[in-house]
C-alpha cells in the first residue's frame, strides 16, 4: 500500500555504491578467489540458507525437498555446493537452514533422510523463523473454517533475530566464523563463490548484495539513496513520482554479511500485506531481511544473470523451475 512508502529523498545509486564482479579468468577475479578462499581456509565463511514461509508455491510441498535434477532436492543441491567449496579449502564450512513452522519438521526429516551430516560433509544446522497470527481487516484475530486461528510466517526479516535467538550465530562467531553468505533455496544459482568473499572484504562493508540487470516485467528491491544512504528499497515502498527504471539493476536477495554485525536487535519495519484465506481477506505483516541495508554500511555487486557465470535462477514454482532446468544443468555441471 502507498501507506509503506518511504518518507525522504529517494535517488538512484552513486556510481560507488555498484561495483561489478569482474569476470571469470580475469587476474582480478583470480586475485579475489585467492583472496575469499583464504578466508574459508581460515575458517571464517557460513552459508546461510533461507527455506522459510507457509510451503504452497509447489502445491503445499516444502520447496526445500523439492526434487530438481534427478533426485536431488533444492536443499541437497545447496548443501553439495557448499560441500564442494569445503573439499576445495580443506576446511569445513558450516550451513544454516532458516525454516518455519510450516517446513521445519520435513526439513528436519529431510535431512536425515539424505544422510546431509554424514560422509565427512558440513554439518546443516535446522532453526525455525518466529510465527504470527492472521488478522481480519477489522483488526480481529481471522479464524479459518474450523474456527482455528491462522498462523502465518511473518517473512525473511525474522533472519537475525531467529538466529540469535536459536543461538546459531553465538555457535558461529564461538567458533570463528565472521562472514554469512545468505541465499535463497529455491536459486541454485547462488553459489558459495570464493571469489564474492573476496570482494565483501575487499569493500569492506558490513553486508554487501548481489544484483542483476533487470528485464522487462522484474519486481522488487533496488539498490537507492534515502537522504544520501545507500540501501535496498523494495519496489512497493518507492515513491508513485519515482521512476523505477532510472535503476537499471534489482536485488537478487543474495547477501554477504558480517556475523559480528548482525548480533544485535534491529529495529526492522514490518509491512501489511492483503491475503485470501479460504476465500476470506486477511491482513498479515511481514519484515524482510533486505531491510537491514538500511541499518549497516551497504555495498552492491553486480554479478552476471544467466549464462555459465549466472547468479540468479529463482524457481519460485513448478513452472518456473521448468523453464530454468536447463540453465540450473548447466551451472551445476560447470561449477561441480
Amino acid at each position: 500500500t502507498q501507506g509503506n512508502a518511504v518518507r525522504g529523498t529517494v535517488a538512484p545509486p552513486d556510481p560507488g555504491d555498484v561495483t561489478v564482479l569482474p569476470k571469470p579468468g580475469t587476474p582480478e577475479r583470480e586475485a579475489l578467489i585467492k583472496k575469499g578462499m583464504q578466508a574459508i581456509r581460515s575458517g571464517f565463511v557460513g552459508s546461510v540458507v533461507l527455506a522459510g514461509g507457509m510451503a504452497t508455491r509447489f502445491g503445499g510441498v516444502v520447496k526445500a525437498v523439492v526434487p530438481v535434477l534427478g533426485d536431488k532436492t533444492f536443499l541437497e543441491l545447496k548443501h553439495d555446493d557448499v560441500a564442494r567449496v569445503a573439499r576445495k579449502a580443506g576446511r569445513a564450512v558450516p550451513m544454516f537452514v532458516m525454516s518455519s513452522f510450516a517446513t521445519h519438521e520435513r526439513i528436519k526429516q529431510h535431512v536425515d533422510e539424505k544422510r546431509l551430516v554424514s560422509n565427512g560433509r558440513p554439518d546443516i544446522d535446522v532453526f525455525p523463523q518466529f510465527v504470527s497470527l492472521r488478522l481480519t481487516p477489522e483488526g480481529q484475530l481471522f479464524t479459518e473454517a474450523d474456527g482455528t486461528t491462522s498462523p502465518y510466517a511473518p517473512g525473511h526479516g525474522d533472519l537475525t533475530f531467529a538466529m540469535r535467538k536459536s543461538g546459531m550465530l553465538e555457535k558461529f562467531r564461538s567458533a570463528g566464523g565472521r562472514i554469512l553468505m545468505m541465499s535463497n533455496v529455491d536459486n541454485l544459482g547462488a553459489t558459495l563463490d570464493p571469489a564474492l568473499v573476496g570482494l565483501h572484504l575487499q569493500l569492506g562493508a558490513k553486508l554487501t548484495a548481489e544484483v542483476v540487470r533487470k528485464e522487462k516485467g522484474d519486481k522488487g528491491g533496488a539498490p537507492a539513496r534515502l537522504n544520501g544512504v545507500p540501501q535496498i528499497i523494495e519496489g512497493f515502498r518507492f515513491p508513485k513520482d519515482f521512476d523505477q527504471d532510472s535503476i537499471p539493476v534489482f536485488n537478487t536477495n543474495t547477501f554477504l554479511i558480517d556475523a559480528d554485525a548482525i548480533d544485535r536487535d534491529f529495529d526492522l519495519p514490518f509491512y501489511k500485506v492483503e491475503k485470501q484465506v479460504d476465500g476470506k481477506p486477511a491482513i498479515q505483516f511481514e519484515r524482510l531481511v533486505g531491510e537491514l541495508t538500511a541499518y549497516l554500511p551497504s555495498k552492491f555487486v553486480e554479478v552476471e544473470r544467466e549464462g555459465a557465470d549466472g547468479r540468479f535462477l529463482p524457481a519460485k514454482d513448478p513452472e518456473e523451475l521448468a523453464r530454468r532446468l536447463d540453465m540450473i544443468k548447466q551451472i551445476t555441471e560447470t561449477r561441480r
